[in-house]
């Protein structure tokens, strides 16, 4: 039986609401279990999506204080990549969202990075700061 890999996709919410993730998530994956009613630590829920277990997980304080970053991780994910998921979660919360551009690889210098930036004014590649 060969061992699929584990993927992950990770987006930054600016301003992060309480129930946020949670309100979005529900409509997207089944057997959701996260607590993000308060967000002052790190937060760590399970949820399945087409019978696979994904594990997710809240970093408040990300980039400065504004930002959380939000992690999901497991065989199969609802999104093919970091910016499906900030388009999605975008629309459903209406504050800015970030996701880096994904095509950095390891080892790779970070010079000037950019991210894409979601928000009422479009989608942007910006550098962070």
């Amino acid at each position: 039986m060969e061992k699929r890999r584990v993927q992950d996709l990770e987006i930054y919410i600016r301003d992060l609401a309480s129930g946020a993730v949670s309100g979005w998530l529900e409509s997207h994956v089944d057997e959701l279990k996260l607590d993000d009613s308060e967000v002052n630590g790190v937060v760590k829920g399970v949820a399945r999506y087409e019978g696979e277990r994904l594990r997710i997980a809240l970093y408040p304080g990300a980039f400065g204080k504004r930002f959380t970053s939000l992690v999901i991780e497991g065989d199969r994910l609802p999104w093919n990549s970091d910016l499906d998921c900030a388009r999605s979660a975008w629309r459903t919360m209406d504050t800015e969202i970030r996701c880096s551009p994904g095509d950095w690889k390891e080892g790779e210098p970070v010079e000037e990075e950019k991210w894409w930036r979601l928000d009422h004014r479009g989608e942007h590649q910006v550098v962070w700061n």
